[in-house]
């Protein structure tokens, strides 16, 4: 059965009262805001609707906004925000585990402001966080290898504060923290993985939806997530038993489509074989 593809999401939206949108490559490319999904969450809020931006953005929500602030996504488009890392906030505080070796940029350490942990080396380290590479732009996640080995061998936990695997910045194609912590499952190691397609992300999106509705209860069939990536945005709507719509044009585009158009083969061959499918498609949110 062919999932519909739509050039305007209008009437779809209207049958939901939450929306759960990904926000890199769906309201932005990782550059600049797409101002026809901005425009299209804005007109769906305006309509009674609330919206809560869930991403796997390694940073807190507070330092997540300001970016989308400086990428131009209007604050008008979005009601809440929850990001991989609050829940690696969480993961943290619940640890016993103090003595953490980060992987990853020096700003993504805002996420270990005000818990009780200490940033040390690989010698001393008890915990693994990983929020990216180092250098996504210039390493690659096979580089990273002997060193999960040796944290494997000695049976350190591992926390993945981004569970994508890639994400396109720009035209770029990027390896994220995700891809080291499938390295390091397969090498014997114990990976958490703080944000989708895991429930807690979602917990933690919905809890904040019905805050914005003013402690109103959410529905599940008036829930709609909105994604470009199968491994997590559509993996998780169908844990949580929330309908999709699936954009073609983010994470997959290079598969899904042609000439700026969705690609009906492509798209078909991309969604081969899921349990749920997205209830439709489109090239870009608008």
């Amino acid at each position: 059965m062919s999932v519909p593809v739509l050039k305007h999401a209008g009437d779809l939206l209207a049958r939901y009262d939450v929306l759960i949108s990904d926000v890199w490559g769906v309201v932005h490319d990782g550059l600049w805001a797409l101002e026809p999904a901005c425009e299209a969450l804005m007109a769906f809020r305006a309509r009674g609707g609330t919206v809560a931006l869930l991403s796997n953005a390694p940073g807190p929500s507070q330092q997540v906004a300001g970016l989308l602030d400086a990428k131009r996504v209007p604050r008008e488009a979005w009601d809440r925000l929850v990001t991989s890392g609050d829940v690696t906030r969480a993961l943290v505080a619940q640890s016993h585990h103090r003595l953490v070796y980060h992987i990853g940029w020096q700003s993504d350490r805002a996420v270990f402001d005000g818990l009780d942990v200490e940033l040390t080396d690989e010698a001393r380290a008890d915990i693994v966080v990983a929020t990216e590479l180092n250098d996504y732009r210039t390493e690659t996640p096979e580089q990273y290898r002997p060193l999960l080995e040796r944290f494997a061998g000695r049976g350190l936990p591992f926390i993945c504060g981004n569970p994508d695997l890639v994400v396109h910045v720009g035209e770029d194609l990027l390896p994220c923290a995700g891809s080291l912590a499938t390295i390091y499952e397969e090498l014997g190691g114990t990976v958490a993985w703080a944000g989708k397609p895991y429930r807690p992300a979602y917990d933690l999106a919905l809890a904040a939806a019905a805050e914005a509705r003013g402690g109103r209860p959410v529905e599940p069939g008036k829930v709609l997530v909105i994604g470009d990536a199968v491994r997590t945005d559509l993996a998780g709507a169908r844990l949580m038993g929330f309908d999709s719509l699936f954009i073609a044009g983010g994470i997959h585009r290079d598969e899904t489509m042609r000439g700026g158009e969705v690609d009906p083969a492509g798209l078909a061959r991309v969604l081969d074989g899921l349990p749920v499918r997205p209830i439709a498609a489109m090239g870009a949110l608008a």
